[in-house]
């Protein structure tokens, strides 16, 4: 099992490029000196966010040791690990070096749209391979399939090493049925800054954040205050951030964050393609809203 908490905000890394789209390690140590000062409870490396179908292996592995060398313990750290190829995916688990990593965060199989046996059989390889525990993702508007609550909850009660999931649908009733229906310890986190509030009412343990990437502070306090039952305190305080949340998607993920980010002075605006910067209107959006959030 996991010896780490779940629980309140984990943070979807960026991958911070130079002007020749290389891997800015100095932009990633500011953002991670950010993150160890402001709040956040643990990191998420070589998610969405982070651009990984972008990053060659070499890159993976680079950047996973670079956060744990420079992060020493002091925030928990996750690693993405996702493939719609069951097989290269165990090889890929069974290669890579997870030493200082406490878990893997595993999408859906894209692209493929297994049924949900398939999805099943899918996380139960994965996990009589894993060497940790491994977080679920569903993220059907990425994916193109949806994974069911009973399918989520199968898994949970089958595989003792799947601790949670990472919950991008946004049915609030698919999200109830899997907190009701799983172990006491399986852990339900939002993967929609949106709707991590409605999802701590039900009795989620909290979100895998994009808007924790440039406001950590911020939304960390919002999220323990919904953990602690503070609702109204919670969506009052989101409801001063929540223009920012909404701009962070106009232009995609992570188009949105890392323009807030580079309007911060954390990094440089540059993405690899398939994907672009955000627009100027954007932008000049977004250095309106900014100045309101952290004031």
């Amino acid at each position: 099992m996991a010896d780490f908490s779940l629980k309140g905000m984990g943070v979807a890394l960026i991958t911070p490029f130079k002007a020749d789209k290389s891997i800015d390690f100095d932009a990633l140590e500011r953002l991670l000196e950010f993150h160890l000062q402001s709040g956040t409870d643990y990191l998420v490396a070589l998610g969405t966010t982070a651009e990984t179908p972008t990053l060659s292996w070499e890159e993976r592995n680079e950047i996973v040791r670079f956060i744990v060398s420079h992060v020493q313990g002091k925030l928990p750290i996750i690693a993405g690990m996702g493939s719609n190829n069951t097989k290269a995916l165990i090889e890929e688990v069974n290669s890579f070096n997870f030493e200082g990593v406490n878990s893997i965060l595993s999408v859906t199989p894209f692209y493929s749209k297994p049924t949900q046996e398939g999805l099943y059989q899918h996380y139960k390889a994965l996990s009589q391979a894993s060497p940790l525990p491994i977080v679920l993702y569903n993220v059907p508007g990425r994916t193109g399939v949806n994974m069911k609550a009973e399918t989520t909850v199968r898994i949970a009660r089958s595989c003792k090493n799947v601790i949670g999931i990472k919950e991008a649908h946004v049915d609030i009733d698919q999200v109830k049925e899997i907190i009701n229906g799983a172990p006491d310890e399986f852990s339900v986190l939002s993967g929609d800054d949106s709707m991590t509030i409605d999802l701590i009412k039900e009795g989620g343990m909290g979100v895998i954040s994009v808007l924790g990437n440039a406001f950590p502070k911020e939304f960390s306090a919002i999220v323990k205050s919904a953990l602690k039952g503070d609702i109204n305190e919670a969506q009052g305080a989101y409801e001063r951030i929540v223009r920012c949340c909404e701009l962070l998607f106009v232009d995609g993920n992570p188009a949105g964050v890392k323009c807030a980010l580079h309007l911060m002075g954390y990094i440089k605006n540059e993405l690899r393609l398939p994907l672009v910067p955000a627009t100027q209107e954007t932008e000049n959006a977004l250095k309106q809203e900014i100045r309101k959030c952290t004031e």
